[in-house]
């Protein structure tokens, strides 16, 4: 019929394959599913490989968060311990146990406090003989301080000074940031030396290296720093390139121990009052034989906790002595007032004794605290 549309024809191949525009249309499509095919594939490998480098970013991060250390332990005691030594030499080895102790222990700050009250916060001053008031708490301090300083910053931090005419019978801490000339350590104590620099340019650090270390600040001469160090580019550099740190980031992002601070506090309630820490101390404990049973004792997690210690006459002398605190228990004072040596074979234990005894029964309780 004329002006009739017929429809496309269709005929088989030599092979009997579909041929004409229909078989065009259908290797195109088949074209077309096969390449969304291929890039379905190829999405769903990319997404593979996304979220398992995704895991295994989340895995490094978990470890570096485990590896740091966010807690922190402080332990208080009087200075009026040392009068219990018999000779200047005894009394400057009985403040280095102290020192040995709470750096086995990893102790981040010590608190040495006046159980007599007296108004005693520098370490400035002479010493004046056994039995004078005052004077225990502050060479304390001073011992305490010189032997947590490296021994390459000590000449620069401690003149020569009656309380440390007997240092040479203090055992060394040997504690990580206590690092030898050719130790490789991505952290390092120092102090600011007195050496111009070129506008723009940081400060000189001596840090106990070979060569001295440029840092990113310009800060006075004869500060004490920590320094982080930069990999060295050029061996043939007279100087290492490193940033200044904040003290606890050793411990923070590495798990590191680095050190303990040393804080003289003029009476008990001051120790509690004037906590370098914003929140204060989340968890307090304090020692004495007429405390509960420690073996029965569960810790809550915490972030500060502060230990404290009596002197000769226990944490009941101290809290009488104290002008702020009107209490005639002193258990009130703490989350947990405890004996850590219940059944003790010995009147008397010492406070050098009961500071290792206590960190030695606390460790266990800490990380399950900790952990949980």
């Amino acid at each position: 019929m004329a002006g009739e549309q017929r429809p496309p024809t269709r005929w088989k191949g030599k092979h009997g394959e579909m041929t004409g525009p229909d078989w065009k249309k259908s290797k195109d499509a088949r074209k077309q599913a096969l390449k969304q095919l291929k890039e379905l594939k190829l999405l769903k490998k990319l997404d593979k490989q996304r979220a398992e480098q995704q895991k295994t970013i989340e895995e490094q991060m978990k470890k570096k968060e485990l590896k740091g250390r966010l807690y922190t332990i402080s332990v208080a005691l009087p200075g009026s311990v040392l009068d219990n030594a018999q000779s200047p030499e005894f009394r400057t080895y009985l403040a280095g146990q102290i020192a040995r102790a709470c750096t086995v222990f990893s102790v981040d700050e010590i608190v040495v406090f006046d159980e007599q009250g007296e108004d005693a916060k520098t370490v400035e001053g002479e010493f004046g003989g056994i039995g004078r008031k005052g004077h225990a708490n502050v060479q304390l301090a001073r011992i305490l301080q010189y032997l947590e300083c490296p021994q390459y910053l000590r000449k620069c931090f401690f003149p020569k000074h009656r309380d440390l005419d007997f240092a040479g019978v203090l055992n060394p801490l040997d504690s990580p940031h206590h690092l030898r000339i050719d130790d490789d350590a991505e952290y390092r104590e120092g102090v600011v030396v007195d050496r111009p620099s070129k506008p723009g340019k940081g400060s000189f650090v001596n840090s106990g290296l070979r060569k001295e270390v440029q840092i990113d600040k310009q800060l006075q001469a004869g500060l004490r720093v920590t320094v982080r160090l930069h990999k060295m580019e050029n061996p043939e550099s007279k100087v290492l390139k490193g940033s200044v740190i904040a003290p606890d980031v050793p411990r923070m992002e590495s798990g590191l121990y680095w050190g303990y601070t040393v804080r003289l506090a003029s009476c008990l309630s001051s120790v509690f009052t004037e906590c370098p820490f914003e929140d204060g101390y989340d968890l307090t404990i304090g020692t004495s034989e007429r405390g509960s049973d420690i073996d029965s004792t569960i810790l809550p997690t915490f972030r500060h906790m502060l230990i404290v210690f009596g002197g000769l006459q226990g944490l009941e002398a101290s809290v009488d002595a104290d002008p702020n605190l009107n209490l005639t228990d002193p258990c009130v004072l703490f989350h947990h007032y405890l004996n850590t040596c219940p059944g003790q074979g010995s009147r008397i234990i010492r406070t050098e004794e009961a500071i290792l005894i206590t960190l030695s029964i606390l460790r266990p309780k800490i990380d399950k605290a900790l952990k949980s």
